[in-house]
């Protein structure tokens, strides 16, 4: 089979991203299934290498894809030339470093547009940091969404056999309820079917958590899961979608950890995004350090792949040689999984 191009973003070029990234690129092992690419800036990279003193590393710096060696021991980057090194300090939020963020973000979106690439992967990016740099939005998935003319879409986290879908993600907790209407909820499930499938999951169950507690306890505590939940899925079973729900949040995960369904439909960001890290983040209070900070962000339902790291910028961690690759390992496994599916239709 085809190895697909993934093009990672090297996220904020003053977080962690530029080291996970180098280091990731360094596993000669992931060659053997990807042609992997970074889109940022050499210089730091060079910097960050010095810094940390990792040895045997080669960069090869392109501008155009089909520069790219896509050779274990050589790392290819994709140099946009937008920060000034010495004006750059690390771990700490700036607009040149939201600016180039962005960028990074904006060129992995327009090569996938091409098809010049197959997948993309991001790493972390600081909201605030973007913002000084003039450029409003609440995260990557609404950039992925203005950039690629996206309607409808929404954010999946993924952990081993835990998988979770959302109605809504960055909006505040008032307007995420206002938000759990049936067209967007059925949208939602039927993207997460269509994802599950993409994954090679042929016959997926489909779990819709409820909004209220016990699910609202026949509209003891709520009547969202009545007026529009349940409605919502009543119309994917008639599509012919395997939906359960909706199952009362509080019990909905454990099962989900157990294996009683493929896929989770939650009703707003902190109630996916709290069991995914609870399961995937593992902190070891003794040794002073994160043991695991694994699990990663996918957004579906646009016309290219993007997934993503599952964590944050971790300006505290910078240059200190202690962070974790792990869930850049995880994205790109799941972009290039995503993408041979697509190469093979």
């Amino acid at each position: 089979m085809k190895k697909p191009i993934i093009a990672i973003t090297m996220g904020d070029p003053a977080s962690i991203g530029p080291e996970i990234s180098i280091r990731t690129l360094l596993n000669p092992t992931l060659y053997d299934t990807t042609k992997p690419l970074i889109i940022g800036d050499l210089n730091v990279l060079e910097k960050v290498q010095q810094l940390l003193k990792i040895e045997q590393v080669t960069f090869h710096r392109i501008t155009s894809v089909q520069d790219a060696l896509f050779q274990p021991g050589t790392i290819d980057v994709f140099d946009m030339e937008l920060v000034d090194i010495d004006k750059l300090t690390f771990g700490e939020v700036s607009e040149m470093a939201g600016e180039a963020a962005f960028q990074y973000v904006v060129k992995a979106i327009e090569l996938a547009n091409e098809n010049a690439v197959d997948a993309t992967v991001t790493n972390a990016i600081n909201k605030e940091s973007i913002n000084l740099a003039g450029h409003h939005f609440a995260g990557h998935t609404e950039i992925y969404a203005h950039y690629t003319n996206s309607a409808k879409y929404t954010m999946m986290l993924a952990h081993d056999n835990m998988r979770v879908v959302h109605v809504s993600t960055h909006v505040s907790l008032r307007q995420a309820c206002d938000l759990v209407k049936k067209e967007r909820v059925l949208d939602v499930i039927r993207i997460a079917n269509d994802a599950c499938k993409q994954l090679g999951i042929e016959k997926p169950t489909v779990a819709v958590a409820g909004l209220n507690p016990h699910s609202s306890e026949n509209g003891l505590f709520g009547t969202e899961e009545a007026a529009e939940i349940i409605p919502a899925i009543e119309a994917a079973e008639a599509e012919g979608i395997s939906v359960a729900g909706p199952v009362p949040p509080d019990t909905l995960f454990p099962k989900a950890m157990g294996g009683w369904y493929d896929i989770v439909v939650a009703m707003y960001h902190d109630q996916g995004h709290i069991p995914l890290k609870l399961v995937g983040f593992q902190y070891d209070q003794e040794a002073q350090k994160w043991n695991n900070v694994s699990g990663v962000n996918i957004t579906l339902g646009l016309p290219i792949i993007r997934t993503s790291v599952d964590h944050g910028t971790a300006f505290d961690q910078v240059n200190k040689g202690t962070a974790n690759p792990i869930s850049l390992e995880n994205a790109i496994d799941y972009a290039a999984t995503l993408a041979n599916h697509r190469l093979a239709q």
